[in-house]
């Protein structure tokens, strides 16, 4: 366990991390990304997909390679990418419960954007439970793990890093919050590429089940 004294800003990523990876909701997105993208550029969809990943691994997401090398108008992507069937959501006690009882600023910090965000924490009963989304959008399309994404959000909204505790599937995502001085927490629940550049100096803590987490923690501040 990791000392929880200090923390009074409590950051989340979404997807993945709110509600659990085997959900799969991603797969639908995944779907649409390689949809779009064959469509965009005129490939094969073996070809879309090659392509996905390696914007992602070079560029942080798939849509900052499309911006960068394609021109591609960010709301254009995620309103097509975004228009999936949530119905595999559903609200979990546990983690919504857990998520109220905690003390101080809740926020959600997501390479999403707001619009899908919304929709998404209204399926999971969170929506009343943080103060912002900080989402692509506020990041200028500089995603996650970019440094300047977690510099901005605390700056936006008047955070102190090394008061705040990030929750994140990704592990490769909590490199740049640690730098800042924040506590860190992987999510490691089997989502795709969670171990993908890992750093263990990084994280703080490890756990597989976020209800079961909050639950300890929220018990252990009463």
């Amino acid at each position: 366990m990791i000392d929880l004294s200090r923390i009074d800003t409590w950051l989340f990523d979404m997807d993945n991390t709110l509600y659990p990876a085997s959900v799969n909701l991603f797969s639908h997105i995944d779907e649409r990304m390689g949809a779009f993208i064959a469509e965009e550029l005129g490939v094969d969809r073996g070809e879309a997909r090659r392509i996905q990943k390696a914007f992602f691994h070079e560029h942080g997401t798939t849509l900052r390679g499309l911006m960068d090398e394609h021109d591609v108008t960010p709301q254009r992507f995620l309103d097509y990418v975004h228009d999936i069937d949530m119905s595999a959501l559903t609200e979990d006690a546990r983690v919504t419960a857990g998520i109220a009882a905690l003390p101080g600023r809740k926020f959600v910090f997501t390479n999403g954007d707001v619009a899908y965000a919304d929709k998404v924490l209204s399926r999971l009963g969170l929506g009343a439970h943080f103060e912002a989304v900080h989402d692509i959008h506020a990041m200028d399309y500089r995603p996650k793990p970019e440094p300047g994404a977690y510099r901005g959000m605390c700056k936006r909204h008047d955070i102190d890093p090394e008061r705040s505790l990030f929750v994140e599937d990704m592990a490769r995502n909590l490199a740049p919050a640690k730098a800042l001085g924040m506590r860190t927490v992987w999510i490691d629940n089997g989502s795709e590429s969670a171990a993908y550049c890992a750093d263990m100096n990084c994280v703080d803590l490890v756990i597989d089940d976020l209800g079961d987490w909050l639950a300890r923690v929220t018990k252990d501040m009463t």
